[in-house]
């Protein structure tokens, strides 16, 4: 191919059908291969299942809570009692400081019970504090990108004190889909209030510092959009990418179609595509190469239950369809 048709066809909105030719001219990592080198074998194990998965099954997800007086298992106990079976996926937050020993003993225990775990970060603004709602406030990125500034001594302690959680999963085995800056092209958290560039710093300098500094060698990294914005402008590449997504939250979205296409646009073929956080769960006989989702993950309490999000009988239904893969049907990945 001449360089002046690459470029049209690049012009054209067809960058997607060049991203395995141009990977490998990059030195990116294959299709299939995490972009750590040194990947445990966990990890690397881990992510050739999913990709064994991708494109013929969709994992079913689930996020916990920690907040209610219920307790943490309150949707995964609705689930089975609901449909008589559980999810593949859990998906874990480090967003209450009390409460990181228990995430990281849950996520261990799910993982020794044959499930997959994935964990995000609710991150406070680091100069004001933890909590949802701290996330949601803004902080001056540009300044805590600059060594020795009073943000950047924040930010990096913080960074640093979940190096050590995920050094914890490490030591005890745990493959993660480790998924940080979540929703970064929306405008409500602190990372996604400063444009692309402030946000592919972030997450550069975290993925360099978690794999180069603390040897988190247990991490599958998920890059996750907002869905109302799933902007070509973030993607910070495939040498820092594991599996990219997109989510969602309105009533009857069906499959979310568009929006996979908006995410494979972007990255082709090189990374599987998750639908990382849902309400409603898609009907998975609308499933197919138009929406080939990953996994789905619904999010807790209200999402979850709320029949307008998802009533006892779709749940039930959907979660004994051939296309979802309930943790009973996982194949090993240790």
């Amino acid at each position: 191919m001449t360089r002046l048709t690459r470029r049209a066809a690049l012009a054209a909105g067809t960058a997607a059908a060049f991203l395995p030719a141009l990977g490998r001219a990059a030195g990116l990592p294959a299709r299939g291969v995490l972009s750590n080198p040194r990947a445990s074998a966990r990890a690397r194990a881990l992510y050739a299942t999913l990709w064994s998965i991708y494109g013929r099954r969709t994992l079913t997800g689930q996020q916990e809570q920690n907040f209610s007086p219920a307790g943490p298992r309150t949707e995964l106990d609705y689930i089975q009692r609901v449909t008589g079976k559980q999810p593949a996926l859990v998906g874990f937050d480090y967003i209450e400081p009390h409460d990181e020993a228990g995430v990281n003993a849950r996520a261990t225990a799910w993982h020794r019970s044959g499930g997959i775990v994935t964990i995000c970060w609710h991150w406070g603004a680091p100069d004001i504090g933890t909590g949802y709602e701290n996330a949601k406030k803004d902080f001056d990125v540009a300044k805590a990108l600059v060594p020795g500034t009073p943000q950047n001594t924040a930010m990096m302690a913080q960074m640093a004190h979940t190096a050590k959680l995920l050094t914890v999963l490490r030591d005890a085995g745990v493959p993660v889909l480790w998924r940080p800056f979540h929703e970064f092209s929306g405008d409500w958290f602190w990372w996604g209030k400063h444009g692309p560039d402030a946000f592919k710093a972030l997450w550069r300098l975290m993925y360099r510092e978690y794999v180069d500094r603390y040897r988190l060698d247990n991490l599958i990294w998920v890059l996750g959009w907002a869905g109302q914005k799933v902007d070509p402008a973030y993607w910070p590449g495939r040498d820092m990418v594991d599996i990219a997504g997109a989510d969602l939250y309105v009533e009857d979205h069906g499959n979310l179609a568009p929006m996979y296409a908006q995410v494979k646009a972007i990255v082709g073929d090189s990374v599987p595509i998750c639908l990382h956080e849902n309400g409603p769960i898609p009907d998975p006989m609308t499933l197919g190469p138009s929406a080939d989702w990953l996994y789905f993950m619904t999010w807790h309490t209200r999402w979850l239950t709320d029949p307008s999000q998802n009533t006892p009988e779709q749940l039930k239904a959907y979660y004994a369809s051939t296309r979802y893969l309930t943790k009973d049907e996982l194949p090993p990945f240790k």
